[in-house]
């Protein structure tokens, strides 16, 4: 199933549904996200509607009253007027509709798309369509599709096809004349259904081979730098990871001012150059009810904070949600099993808060540094910051070396902090700070010469 924005009808009507254990602010704040998920699809956001339900587990996920409200604005596609009253029997008793439940005032066009806050079942998801006769998704399948369209690396994109098509699978229909149409030659026997749920478990099966084989490349790579100090750029989507990483390794990641801008684990040396040098990690943005299937795949694409030496808590501090999206952080992360020795909550985009607030988070956070990206002062800390932590598990020592010991020197100066030099007549007295594991394989090398 593909989620593909049409140019002529991009019109979405967003659907919330409270229930006992997810109402209020919580509700509120993520019918907002979804806006802003569907909103980086390409869609246009026209309307959303709400009503309150015991569960989401009904059978038309909504009452027939609503039901019968939303095809209205979706120009009566469906069929829910010639059913509304055989529905009646599927209404919650505890369903309290539109009239107690304020909704927004849909635009002038029609939706033609409706997209629920919620996951749907595949019976559902195929029952609300006949009723309102236009495309329906859940939450689940934007953010798929979102990831799909955003992955750029081999390993991204492997992780999100298997998600995606296990998304997909359970959701395959038949074709109009499938329950009767068989297959002649391979897979004799079989309906078309049949055969395209096949298709998809070879699929599948196909693709954990190559990400697996994709994953040891990876693991190489890592363990290459696993002797460097490293930092990773963790936090909520949209929260200015990638424009934090711009501003402290002065590269061209991307980023942009919307969801998942940035889907892929992005690694590079902090700057101005230390010696030695610190690398930097910008990862996946978080999000709140991450489909489960993404949260496996950020196994992978949060290696990189796995082995992280410092870990950067990047958040929107201009966001009032921001504490609740740091819990999402910290439930993810708990999840993958990333720990870090070493944590700093950053208090980003600080820019778009007065000075009193600015305090309050302070207050609040004692421990926290306010940034912005656009401050280079601001930058300027962050970065001295990064080099204090790192400096802190080097060890400083005088090396003594012959002037015969060819090119002992440049591989020094290369690889580690250079504090004090000193020429003799027949050395070179150096004393640096460097990693215990560096030092270690410099005497061994020296005790060759």
């Amino acid at each position: 199933m593909q989620l593909t924005a049409k140019p002529s009808l991009p019109n979405a009507l967003l659907i919330s549904i409270s229930t006992p254990q997810f109402k209020g602010d919580e509700a509120t704040e993520s019918l907002a996200e979804l806006a802003r998920l569907v909103t980086t699809l390409g869609f246009k956001v026209v309307g959303t509607q709400s009503q309150k339900q015991s569960s989401t587990q009904k059978v038309n996920v909504l009452g027939s009253g609503k039901l019968a409200e939303i095809a209205h604005l979706t120009g009566n596609k469906g069929m829910v007027e010639d059913e509304q009253e055989d529905n009646l029997l599927d209404e919650d008793p505890l369903t309290e509709i539109s009239s107690e439940i304020p909704s927004d005032e849909l635009d002038f066009a029609c939706a033609d798309v409706v997209v629920f806050d919620c996951d749907l079942t595949p019976s559902q998801l195929r029952n609300v369509e006949n009723q309102l006769g236009v495309e329906v998704f859940d939450r689940t399948g934007i953010i798929i599709e979102i990831f799909s369209r955003h992955a750029r690396t081999k390993t991204a994109k492997l992780q999100v096809e298997i998600a995606r098509l296990n998304y997909v699978a359970p959701r395959l229909r038949e074709t109009s004349t499938g329950d009767k149409e068989r297959q002649m030659g391979k897979g004799a026997g079989e309906t078309t259904l049949e055969l395209n749920r096949r298709k998809v478990r070879d699929q599948l099966a196909e693709l954990k081979r190559e990400l697996v084989s994709v994953q040891d490349v990876m693991m190489d790579r890592r363990t290459q730098r696993s002797e460097l100090f490293s930092v990773a750029l963790i936090g909520y989507t949209n929260a200015g990871k990638s424009s934090m990483m711009r501003a402290i390794t002065g590269s061209d990641v991307e980023g942009e001012n919307k969801l998942f801008a940035t889907l892929d684990t992005t690694v590079r040396a902090l700057y101005p150059i230390t010696q030695p040098r610190i690398l930097v990690s910008d990862t996946v943005g978080f999000i709140k009810k991450l489909p489960h299937d993404l949260v496996a795949s950020f196994h992978s694409t949060l290696a990189e904070a796995h082995d992280a030496s410092l870990l950067l808590y990047v958040v929107d501090a201009s966001d009032p949600s921001f504490r609740s999206q740091l819990e999402v952080v910290h439930k993810v992360l708990a999840e993958v099993g990333v720990e870090g020795s070493k944590k700093l909550l950053v208090l980003n985009k600080s820019d778009q808060l007065s000075t009193e607030q600015q305090q309050s988070l302070m207050d609040e956070f004692p421990d926290a540094m306010m940034t912005s990206t656009r401050n280079p002062d601001d930058i300027s800390k962050l970065h001295k910051y990064i080099i204090g932590i790192a400096q802190e598990d080097m060890i400083e020592e005088e090396i003594v070396i012959p002037y015969t010991a060819k090119g002992i020197v440049g591989e020094i100066r290369s690889s580690m902090s250079v504090v004090k030099e000193e020429y003799e007549y027949s050395h070179i007295k150096l004393t640096v700070r460097s990693s215990a594991i560096d030092l270690e394989r410099l005497k061994k090398r020296m005790l060759n010469l």
